[in-house]
């Protein structure tokens, strides 16, 4: 449902979550059956992913996260959070009593029923092929025209399964490439759609809308399998768990929620705008006192801080991000309160400025073990400005297990940092926080010393 309106999401969702509905212990409603008081915590199990659960300049975020999270603080309930790696993992843990709730989009199919209770929002997806926006005349909108078109999906993966069947339902014609897992991944793929490099893909809905998010050049509108079901899920014998979730959800205050949180993860862009400079007058931004006042403080260019606060916000002070980082460095609202910046001088911008070299000074210094060479480790404290260092750690340990230079960003730790998007590694023993999309990090570090390359030239030290 993630890939529909938000009217439609309400339309749909409403009617199904009734609160006066109970199920009673057969998986059948019963309304004699009371819901039953929730313990003082409540085992909730997820998954690492774009959707659900992740962490991100060190505070824990995701659709699924976000809502289990609220749900614990309204009932006053204590949330115990573990993370399985893979859908199976997660169904063992339910099935041995380990965890109460799955917080996470479980297929609503018979090979889950016998192990699952479903309950709260009913999510619906679909396969959908991931073109490059175009004119009327050219989009593709009809699976007869698929028909000698090159279409690029993981090998064995779901996406090739649909194709190799729709191929048979239209007569065959669809030039079906695979790529291993291992070398490339479904986001890696919608991002080579965005820059033309292969024409087309398919992914789920949800995962496509997310990922229009960055690329706001895309077309996901075609469908082409049936629709989906899924939902969070309970352990069976604990229908009265199930029922005070689903009366939760149908509350106005979750949906209010509900729906802004899809906006945020769904619909609001990710994507950092371009805005050229004039550096002609040598001059870099209305703050360059500021950049030369605090730079000092980390022995650092003040060219290069003002490079990163036009990557982080082209010196708008009020731009706050889809992550609620705010200021002309966009600083978290979590971290600022822990480096002792109140919440109404965030977008001040001295302030910001100040508390963003202290964050800085602290990375580098938590760095200098990993990255004993200057010059390299500032590579390093940008791009964990950027992730938080959590990521950069992880990175770093991949680097070192599969024959990279830790020591060294491009090519090596910058490389490993995007593997943190394959389950096969952000699911390895040495990685300690999970998925991340690393792509926007390294984009970020790129930018930010580009932009610094075009200040050396123009504007004097």
């Amino acid at each position: 449902m993630r890939g529909l309106s938000l009217l439609t999401l309400f339309l749909l969702v409403i009617p199904a979550l009734s609160p006066g509905c109970k199920r009673g212990h057969s998986g059948t409603t019963d309304d004699s059956d009371s819901i039953k008081p929730l313990p003082d915590t409540l085992r909730v199990g997820t998954l690492y992913s774009p959707t659900s659960y992740f962490i991100y300049r060190e505070e824990k975020m995701g659709y699924d996260y976000d809502l289990i999270s609220r749900f614990g603080k309204d009932k006053g309930i204590v949330i115990d959070l573990e993370v399985a790696p893979s859908l199976s993992a997660l169904i063992e843990m339910m099935d041995s009593g380990k965890i109460d709730v799955a917080a996470y989009e479980i297929p609503i199919t018979a090979e889950y029923r016998s192990h699952v209770v479903h309950c709260g929002t009913e999510n619906i997806t679909h396969q959908v092929l991931v073109q490059p926006k175009k004119g009327p005349d050219e989009r593709i909108t009809d699976v007869t025209q698929l028909v000698g078109k090159e279409i690029y999906v993981e090998k064995d993966s779901k996406y090739q399964h649909r194709l190799n069947n729709l191929n048979d339902e239209i007569g065959g014609g669809i030039i079906i490439h695979t790529v291993a897992e291992d070398t490339l991944i479904t986001e890696d793929l919608i991002e080579m759609v965005s820059t033309g490099k292969i024409p087309l893909t398919v992914v789920d809905s949800d995962i496509a809308q997310l990922n229009k998010t960055y690329y706001n050049s895309l077309d996901i509108g075609m469908e082409i399998s049936f629709p989906q079901r899924s939902s969070w899920g309970v352990t069976p014998g604990k229908e009265w768990l199930a029922d005070s979730i689903d009366s939760w959800f149908a509350d106005s205050e979750p949906q209010s929620m509900q729906a802004r949180l899809l906006k945020r993860y769904f619909e609001l862009s990710k994507e950092n705008p371009v805005y050229n400079i004039d550096l002609s007058k040598g001059r870099i931004s209305p703050y360059d006192n500021l950049f030369k006042k605090y730079a000092s403080q980390i022995d650092w260019d003040w060219r290069i801080l003002a490079s990163q606060g036009y990557t982080e916000s082209h010196f708008d002070s009020t731009v706050v991000s889809w992550a609620g980082a705010r200021g002309i460095m966009q600083i978290m609202p979590r971290t600022a309160s822990a480096y002792g910046l109140p919440s109404s001088q965030i977008t001040n911008p001295e302030a910001n400025i100040k508390t963003a070299v202290a964050i800085l000074k602290d990375l580098d210094k938590s760095l200098t073990k990993h990255v004993p060479d200057t010059e390299e480790r500032r590579k390093f404290v940008l791009a964990a400005y950027n992730s938080g260092i959590a990521h950069i750690y992880d990175a770093i340990a991949l680097a070192k297990k599969y024959g990279k230079n830790p020591q060294v960003w491009s090519g090596n730790v910058e490389e490993a940092l995007l593997m943190k998007a394959n389950p096969e590694y952000y699911n390895d023993p040495v990685c300690k926080f999970g998925y991340f999309r690393g792509r926007q990090t390294t984009q970020y570090v790129i930018k930010v010393l580009d932009f610094y390359e075009r200040c050396q030239k123009q504007v004097s030290s």
